[in-house]
């Protein structure tokens, strides 16, 4: 998405900076089944597989690691280890991944017992903590502990979803927590700064004041920037998803955070991100 530095700029935006390209990754899907996880281990926990990680966690009481047919019988469509409850009260279960991806699914089932209709369940996809879409489901034969798959998508990318018990099914004299198994990753992209190390970085660098970086874009397309400090965490949001024009850019940082005041003096990064991936550029600020 991003080329080369050029001379001048042919638009300047107040509060941002980084030069970086985005390149594309594999688009193969990736496959979590779960069966490789450490058994009996409650979330958080950390699975890779092909050289996608998925960072798993939960609300509540939480989830675990534990053999699908804990409770004497196995859902249909689960196999083998997955995740399970850890309590009769609803948890969230939240998932990020170390990329961007453009879908999601995960096979599920509710705990119903000879009910007519089923719980629904809804997924919720961000980008970088903002929600991008939501989408709900549920199971399309109800029964007892019936399987369901909760799936999203979203060509532009996401990098976590939540999953949530919303709403019990007709039968509630049960708790409102699910299991879930094979969760199925698509459309990932990784994050390449193929223009970090070939200079056109911000100047100045270091900087007291206002900095700026110059760089040009092959084609119109919505970009979010956003500074972090050391430790990650975001203090200012530049843009916002803004559409930017093709062509020359420059993007201004002024060393204040997203309420106005001076950041301390430090080592910060911008983050640039568009629909093509995500790069990092490093800047060092002295007040």
């Amino acid at each position: 998405m991003f080329t080369r530095l050029r001379p001048a700029p042919a638009l300047v935006i107040g509060g941002a900076l980084g030069l970086l390209c985005f390149g594309p990754a594999s688009a193969a899907a990736q496959q979590f089944d779960f069966d490789n996880a450490p058994i009996h281990t409650s979330l958080p926990l950390d699975l890779t597989v092909e050289g996608v990680t998925a960072h798993f966690s939960a609300t509540g009481q939480g989830f675990a690691i534990q053999p699908a047919n804990t409770m004497g019988f196995t859902p249909a469509g689960f196999g083998g280890l997955c995740i399970y409850p850890n309590g009769i009260f609803a948890a969230d279960l939240r998932v990020a991944f170390s990329v961007n991806v453009t879908g999601f699914s995960i096979l599920y089932a509710p705990q119903e017992l000879g009910c007519d209709d089923s719980a629904i369940l809804r997924v919720t996809a961000y980008r970088d903590g903002l929600a991008i879409g939501t989408a709900t489901t549920t199971a399309p034969q109800p029964g007892t502990w019936p399987t369901g798959t909760l799936a999203i998508s979203d060509p532009a990318g996401f990098n976590s979803v939540v999953v949530q018990y919303e709403r019990r099914p007709a039968c509630t004299d049960y708790g409102p927590i699910f299991m879930a198994d094979v969760m199925t990753l698509t459309g990932a992209t990784a994050s390449v700064p193929l223009l970090a190390d070939r200079g056109g970085t911000a100047y100045p660098n270091p900087f007291r004041g206002n900095t700026e970086v110059r760089f040009t874009l092959d084609r119109d397309g919505a970009v979010t920037a956003t500074v972090h400090d050391a430790a990650g965490r975001a203090v200012r949001t530049l843009l916002a998803g803004t559409v930017v024009r093709a062509g020359a850019v420059a993007l201004r940082w002024d060393g204040r955070d997203d309420v106005g005041g001076v950041v301390p003096s430090g080592v910060y990064f911008c983050r640039i991100a568009g629909d093509d991936g995500t790069g990092f550029t490093r800047l060092v600020f002295r007040r």
